[in-house]
């Protein structure tokens, strides 16, 4: 939603492209605020996807507000379990495919040290709750899809473990850099 609102040049999206571009989490806030209003559109009644949303405690928190209120548990939390080499190396090639200024080796190590900081926490809320679907990352493109097929292909009382030891289900955690 960032990246689309930087390329539509939107207000939101020049308050957001240095934030981004530097490797710093965009304020819980302005993420708070577009989740929210992107949950209350028409499209998503039906269900929705959240890509690399909570990235910390406070954001898992708005979402378990944001979804209480609307009545709406998570389906499945899926998490893109993956080193930070091959992470690394990952992001590295986007930078050079993509020409992404947040994919830059200082950004990246950056980007790291935040997510050991913020999201790891969130990472073990989902698991500590029992609704954390751990997907091995570090397998092709084909494998890990073939994982999220499985992991959606069941109702969530049926979800058992796909490439870790989680059980659970809800919004999709991503690791920066999944395949």
């Amino acid at each position: 939603m960032f990246r689309a609102a930087i390329k539509e040049r939107t207000e939101l999206g020049l308050q957001v492209e240095p934030i981004l571009a530097s490797g710093e989490l965009v304020p819980d806030e302005l993420t708070i605020a577009l989740i929210r209003d992107r949950l209350s559109q028409d499209d998503a009644v039906g269900g929705f996807v959240l890509d690399g949303f909570p990235r910390n405690v406070v954001q898992a928190e708005e979402l378990d507000e944001m979804l209480d209120a609307i009545g709406r548990p998570l389906d499945a939390v899926l998490f893109f379990d993956l080193d930070d080499d091959t992470a690394t190396l990952r992001m590295h090639g986007r930078a050079r495919d993509e020409d992404r200024a947040d994919d830059a080796p200082e950004v990246i190590a950056r980007r790291l040290v935040i997510y050991h900081e913020q999201t790891e926490p969130v990472v073990e809320r989902y698991r500590a709750a029992g609704t954390l679907r751990a997907l091995d990352a570090s397998r092709s493109v084909d494998d890990v899809f073939a994982q999220i097929e499985a992991v959606l292909a069941t109702s969530p009382e049926q979800r058992r473990p796909v490439g870790g030891s989680e059980a659970g289900g809800g919004s999709l955690l991503d690791r920066e850099a999944s395949p």
